[in-house]
């Protein structure tokens, strides 16, 4: 039985979106009437056509098989995404062995957040989710395909590929992971290391030896960090092949995985055997199982910001008050880094997305009748797949938890709540995780140390100045300030002061990191500063209380003297050389972290 909160959280979502939802389903349709290559004259076809291999060309011309679109957001700067390169040409043969035929439509830009983190580069990162998307669009805009395969793995790129796969809602889709690298440096081990080299105790050489051996070969990074909260919610959507996610690259069951996608979007097209829109597969159960596997996973507070956006392109008004309400009903299921010690590939040995799936369908957390790339209902995606003499099948996993450490049951959780707060008061909203924090560190009164940029933070810890108990906040980090960039460098010093003996917080309009934790952290806050937000009043020695207990935070200044401050103004200077100016515009119409921080809307 669907448990009560998972069901009015669905039926609140599906009645204030409904007039939009039906809006974009009858754009659907109206797409979904157009037959592809049919309509196009002699001269369009003939270009779609010309550097075809001449099987190919015959199948097109002759239609009644379906023709595949391959979105990939290969690049070897991304270890995530380097196994990308060959992957085409695998999909094309699988595509082939049941009839189908298959281009490669588009190329999406795919930044790596590892490297502009702390940098100016990591100003266009959020933006790139909305270009993907657009760079998606115009990949399918040509109008020839009856379905497509995504690639991507990464931060922003798989949102973007499916904010625009659901502006083409009326193609099926499919989504083909990659998998991560092997173990390499374990990730305590490797923070361990950088909050050494932030307080001057180890050297340059230690921590670059500590992070080629966490980072030191093709797949994506092993901690359970956005990337790889992506692809768990992608398994809970239905839009991967049952199992698929965590699978290492360059091995037989990844590449039987990769041909078993190719079959599928093929078999989900008109001319297979069912049809299956992603804009009708993506739904309000979609969205609410998306919402519930994050929590039970103690995944990435990025998804705060892409769910909404995502749902916002199929119709829907996905508010942070949902994930408030089912937070306090779905229990912590799994400790993966930062949440615990194990990376996902010990998740995944430990039983991974199947095992999450299979104790939230027996809780009632999970809508479990939804339509899935792989038929009808979750339950497929209760199992492992495997390799049998060379045949891709799927096995049972085992009832009781290999590694209780790492994955428990619903009925004996890590945590009786999803550990996402909703914090609210005076100056605003914001997102707060609590799974990866001690209780002990859940409730701060402090004065507040006030700083427009992580630069300025990492120059006041150098000389001392960060002393005592303290609220950081860091402000001008909003998306219309300057992109939202994720905050990530600023752990190591607010872990190192933590353990100091301060008691610490941090509160911004920017984003941190999936791989955040062990600090107390509101993040998101909006009115962002740069939108007349009160957090541009705040100033030196304020006093300010944060609680994830009550969900409440209050800046202890009266109103009157708040009207009589003059806001601080926004640093105009943007770093030369990363072309940040071509993003003005997007700064400019870029709407609020709470509506998914996006610059594309419904209309």
């Amino acid at each position: 039985m669907l448990h009560v909160v998972v069901e009015q959280v669905t039926a609140a979502l599906e009645q204030r979106s409904a007039t939009h939802r039906a809006r974009y389903l009858a754009r659907l349709q109206q797409a979904a009437e157009r037959q592809p290559r049919e309509r196009l004259s002699c001269s369009n076809l003939a270009h779609a056509l010309a550097a075809q291999p001449e099987a190919a060309r015959l199948i097109i011309k002759q239609g009644g098989s379906a023709h595949i679109a391959i979105i990939s957001s290969y690049n070897d700067l991304l270890s995530a995404h380097a196994p990308y390169k060959d992957y085409p040409d695998q999909l094309k043969l699988a595509l082939a062995k049941v009839g189908a035929t298959a281009q490669f439509a588009a190329g999406v830009p795919a930044m790596c957040d590892g490297i502009t983190q702390g940098e100016a580069g990591m100003q266009l990162s959020l933006f790139s989710r909305d270009l993907i998307a657009q760079a998606t669009a115009i990949g399918l805009t040509h109008g020839i395909f009856d379905g497509a395969l995504y690639l991507g793995v990464c931060d922003k790129i798989v949102p973007g590929l499916l904010v625009g796969a659901l502006h083409f809602g009326h193609l099926p889709a499919v989504f083909v992971p990659a998998g991560p690298m092997s173990s390499g440096m374990a990730n305590k081990d490797k923070a361990a290391v950088r909050e050494r080299y932030a307080r001057g105790a180890a050297g340059r050489d230690e921590l670059m030896a500590a992070e080629l051996a966490s980072y030191h070969e093709a797949g994506t990074c092993t901690f359970y960090g956005t990337a790889n909260t992506n692809q768990l919610l992608l398994e809970v959507m239905g839009l991967h092949v049952p199992g698929s996610a965590f699978i290492h690259p360059h091995t037989p069951l990844r590449t039987a995985l990769t041909a078993e996608a190719a079959r599928l979007v093929a078999h989900n097209s008109r001319q297979g055997e069912r049809y299956l829109p992603v804009g009708v597969q993506v739904d309000a159960r979609a969205l609410v199982n998306a919402v519930v596997a994050l929590l039970a996973s103690g995944g990435s507070t990025n998804h705060s910001l892409h769910l909404p956006a995502i749902a916002r392109a199929a119709g829907y008004e996905l508010l942070w008050e949902d994930f408030a309400a089912l937070s306090a009903v779905v229990p912590l299921l799994a400790r993966v880094y930062p949440n615990g010690a194990a990376d996902v590939n010990q998740f995944q040995a430990a039983g991974g997305p199947g095992w999450l799936i299979r104790e939230l369908l027996a809780a009632g957390l999970l809508h479990g009748d939804v339509p899935t790339v792989a038929g009808a209902g979750l339950a497929a995606y209760c199992r492992e797949p495997w390799l049998d003499a060379g045949r891709l099948i799927w096995r049972d996993l085992p009832e009781q938890s290999p590694a209780p450490e790492i994955v428990r049951t619903h009925s004996n959780p890590f945590a009786a709540d999803g550990g996402l707060v909703l914090l609210s008061g005076n100056l605003g909203r914001a997102m707060l995780k609590t799974s990866a924090v001690e209780p002990a560190f859940w409730q701060i009164r402090a004065q507040a140390r006030v700083f427009d940029s992580e630069a300025a933070v990492h120059q006041a810890y150098s000389a001392g100045q960060l002393q005592g108990d303290l609220v950081l906040l860091v402000r001008f980090q909003g998306p219309r300030a300057n992109g939202m960039p994720e905050l990530h460098k600023l752990m190591p010093v607010l872990v190192n002061l933590q353990r100091n003996g301060q008691k610490v917080a941090l509160l911004t309009d920017g984003r941190l990191s999936g791989a955040s934790g062990q600090v107390l952290a509101a993040l998101h806050l909006t009115p962002e500063a740069a939108a007349g937000g009160m957090l541009a009043r705040v100033q030196d020695g304020d006093w300010i209380s944060m609680d994830a207990l009550s969900g409440c935070m209050a800046l202890e200044v009266s109103e009157i003297e708040l009207a009589t401050r003059q806001p601080a103004a926004l640093p105009a200077e943007l770093a030369a050389g990363f072309g940040l100016d071509l993003f003005n515009a997007q700064r400019r119409l870029v709407g609020p972290a709470d509506q998914g921080a996006t610059t594309l809307e419904w209309e």
